[in-house]
């Protein structure tokens, strides 16, 4: 992976500790598989193979949003603040928000394997 602070695209990152939780995030995924990063201009992608598995849309001082997509809802967690049905899309939107290396717990990370898999 690249250092995302040498990549001019990953202007969404501005604090140290955003940086520190993007790159738990990365790594907690990377012992699922390997992913790839494409940074976007307001956000960044990470992707497996093609398949797209999450998105950090905002990095704030202390947090990062990451935003996955599911063909079906999870209602029954703890971790997303926040679940969005896409009218006229086949996907929902699941909203995490980052503060700690220690919000990715195990149902974080069985949502993770879930969004690694494509299903």
């Amino acid at each position: 992976m690249d250092d995302p602070r040498h990549l001019p695209a990953f202007s969404i990152i501005k604090s140290g500790h955003a940086l520190l939780l993007f790159n738990h995030f990365i790594a907690e995924l990377q012992k699922i598989g390997p992913v790839s990063i494409y940074p976007h201009k307001t956000m960044i992608t990470i992707a497996n193979a093609g398949k797209n598995v999450a998105y950090i849309t905002q990095a704030g001082k202390n947090f990062i949003h990451v935003v996955f997509a599911f063909k079906h809802r999870y209602d029954d967690n703890l971790c997303f603040q926040r679940i969005q049905v896409v009218p006229g899309r086949h996907v929902i939107y699941h909203h995490f928000r980052m503060l700690h290396n220690e919000d990715i717990n195990d149902e974080v990370r069985e949502f993770m394997q879930i969004a690694y898999n494509g299903s």
